[in-house]
């Protein structure tokens, strides 16, 4: 459908404009139809990706942008992303690309704005829920009522404690760094016993032995996983992807990619362009993320750091 009524009547759902769907393929038309038609809300078209771009310049109104994804498109993938994340941060309309792990560092490289929502191999549950969080963020959220009151209420309710946590911690973040004791802060990385990269290695190894024993949700804690992959990195001068640091966050690669965002925003976390593959960026330490570690890693000594 190219033209888009006007009629209250037909915008009534929500109060709110309709979505526009992108996709890659068939299959990720029907899977982006099948999740929006759960909410609710109404759908302004269905659009392949390299349609998307001049779709989008003349559409009258739209609530948000629904980027389905299960291969890549190359070129007009990029200029797509590159689309979005403007006007997303202009505010125009919110976005959700949801893609398969494949897909995370083409993807990445063109996402900057992090309202933009993107989920990889989501399941139903988190797609609903990623769609009223992107919608947030342009103050007409999309009400999950309906899809709560299914067997994915358990799975919602642990989505929304996620956000909650993240949403936390951004807020302890941007209030800044507390002061540490004199004696620590004291401390010049010049001035701190050599680190190696095996040290930090063996510590991400400990860690990772738990799930052994116990549930491996139970102890996750991906900020730190983060922060321990890219110190190790740092030491041995390893460029580090998102896709790769996502599987060291060791939880599923949405709620790393929900982390990384918000480290980055806050200063801890710096991204750096690829400048072989434009397709692709690299996450590293910011010095004083990096100096903090060392300090810690100095302070602790031989002590077990898990």
């Amino acid at each position: 459908m190219d033209a888009i009524s006007t009629d209250p009547d037909d915008l009534s759902n929500f109060g709110q404009a309709p979505i526009l769907i992108a996709a890659s393929s068939e299959a990720a038309r029907a899977r982006a139809v099948r999740t929006i038609g759960a909410t609710g809300v109404r759908i302004a078209g269905e659009v392949a990706v390299a349609e998307a771009r001049e779709r989008l310049e003349r559409q009258v109104s739209v609530s948000a942008v629904w980027l389905e994804l299960d291969e890549d498109c190359g070129g007009p993938l990029d200029e797509l992303l590159t689309h979005l994340n403007r006007d997303v941060a202009n505010g125009r309309y919110a976005a959700v690309v949801s893609a398969s792990s494949a897909l995370v560092d083409p993807v990445m490289a063109r996402l900057e704005d992090s309202t933009v929502e993107f989920i990889v191999d989501a399941d139903d549950a988190e797609r609903a829920a990623s769609l009223a969080i992107a919608t947030s963020h342009c103050g007409s959220p999309v009400r999950l009522s309906d899809v709560a009151a299914d067997r994915n209420a358990e799975r919602l309710r642990q989505l929304s404690d996620e956000v909650s946590r993240i949403a936390a911690t951004l807020a302890r973040l941007s209030t800044g760094p507390s002061a540490a004791p004199p004696a620590v802060e004291a401390l010049q990385v010049a001035d701190l016993p050599p680190l190696s990269a095996d040290t930090v290695r063996a510590v991400l190894r400990a860690r990772r032995l738990r799930t052994r024993y116990f549930p491996e949700d139970l102890f996750a804690d991906p900020a730190w996983d983060m922060l321990l992959d890219l110190l190790q990195a740092e030491i041995s001068q390893l460029p580090v992807p998102v896709s790769s640091l996502c599987i060291a966050a060791a939880v599923p690669a949405t709620t790393a990619l929900r982390w990384l965002k918000t480290l980055v925003q806050q200063g801890v976390f710096i991204r750096r362009p690829d400048q072989r593959d434009g397709r692709r960026v690299f996450v590293e330490l910011a010095p004083e993320a990096s100096n903090a570690l060392r300090r810690y890693f100095a302070e602790v000594g031989k002590v077990a750091v898990i």
